[in-house]
């Protein structure tokens, strides 16, 4: 016996592709009204609460995103609660939780289980779901309990970035107490879940960002200090503050660096040896500079992208236990706001996520 009420329909926003002859290429993002199936076992319904933007949404509308599938609903991540259950008896009925955004990964240490099997929730084929609606039907076993000291906008701030962010810092470049460890483009979700993240294991962090302002709220989040990238010298900039904070030796122990390009080389000089350069985006440039220079210090560079089930799990429960609040830049109210959050992801100004908070004004039809 099915637990819950399963509403007829729901509004979702939904990837519609733009005509051909439109240039520059942007797809539409179109707020439909869709029927909701009945529930199979294993699966469970939740309404809601919110859901947030990652760049990738932004990337999808612009054709630069590979596997788009027109007509799947937006968005990777979005936090509510459990509504319905095919088994009248699951203990999550009732319970708030959140979607993992990704499918293929469950618990390799190193990467996923099957070399083309993962794939990320929102606008592609793999999986063929999306948050961004009012209830999502989802599999019982790809859902976490929120942490109880978040509201479900915070949460939804969470998932993709903070598993991205896990992976990055702590698993990948393993930081720890006393650690001196770069965060590059500070302000973006990833960016700052990874500060908060290594903040929270005692490490010492330290930032860039093309803003001041951005500099200035990051150390005001705890960050030891901040250099600017337009600067030509900023690691020389980065080698003062370090030395001012730790003693003329001090050195970089690990970069987590969402930009890709010639970010080995620009720290060479304050990374020690053996030290690590994690890259987890290509926003600079999809090529890496790497030279002998890097490898006579036995530095490294590691690739990361996402991680597995375990990783999220892991790094939930780390959430938790430290009562680490993901940075929310803006909330907009209701689905018919997606377009204000377009906008502002292209003007690029926020300092951490967008989210979208799935108000009643429109409920599904019962």
């Amino acid at each position: 016996m099915m637990a819950g009420r399963i509403p007829e329909s729901t509004r979702a926003l939904v990837v519609k592709k733009c005509p051909a002859e439109a240039k520059p290429i942007y797809h539409d993002a179109v707020l439909e009204t869709r029927s909701l199936q009945r529930l199979k076992q294993g699966e469970i319904l939740v309404k809601m609460g919110a859901v947030s933007f990652n760049h990738r949404d932004l990337w999808i509308r612009l054709g630069q995103y590979p596997g788009i599938n027109f007509g799947s609903t937006f968005g990777a991540d979005g936090a509510g609660t459990v509504v319905a259950s095919a088994d009248s008896n699951d203990a999550l009925l009732n319970k708030r939780v959140f979607l993992t955004p990704m499918r293929g990964w469950e618990s390799k240490p190193d990467a996923p289980e099957t070399e083309n099997g993962f794939g990320i929730l929102g606008g592609g084929r793999n999986p063929p779901l999306g948050t961004f609606a009012e209830y999502v039907i989802v599999e019982r076993n790809q859902v976490i309990r929120s942490p109880d000291h978040l509201d479900d906008v915070q949460v939804s701030a969470w998932p993709l970035g903070g598993l991205t962010a896990w992976r990055a810092a702590i698993v990948n470049a393993g930081a720890s107490k006393g650690q001196n460890i770069l965060i590059t483009g500070i302000g973006g979700g990833v960016a700052l879940l990874a500060m908060q993240l290594c903040l929270a294991k005692g490490a010492n962090v330290y930032v860039t960002s093309g803003s001041e302002e951005k500099i200035r709220k990051a150390a005001a989040l705890g960050a030891k200090g901040g250099v600017n990238y337009k600067s030509k010298d900023w690691p020389s900039q980065l080698a003062a503050i370090l030395a001012n904070n730790s003693g003329k030796l001090a050195k970089i122990d690990a970069v987590i660096d969402s930009g890709g390009g010639d970010i080995v080389t620009r720290v060479n000089s304050i990374l020690k040896q053996g030290g690590k350069v994690v890259v987890y985006g290509m926003t600079a440039n999809p090529q890496i500079k790497f030279t002998m220079r890097e490898v006579l210090k036995n530095q490294r560079v590691i690739g990361s992208t996402m991680g597995s089930h375990k990783d999220l799990t892991d790094a939930t429960k780390f959430v938790s236990e430290h009562r680490i609040v993901p940075v929310v830049s803006h909330v907009l109210e209701g689905l018919e706001a997606a377009e204000e959050g377009f906008e502002l992801m292209k003007h690029g100004g926020q300092f951490g996520k967008i989210v979208i908070r799935i108000n009643d004004k429109v409920n599904a039809k019962l």
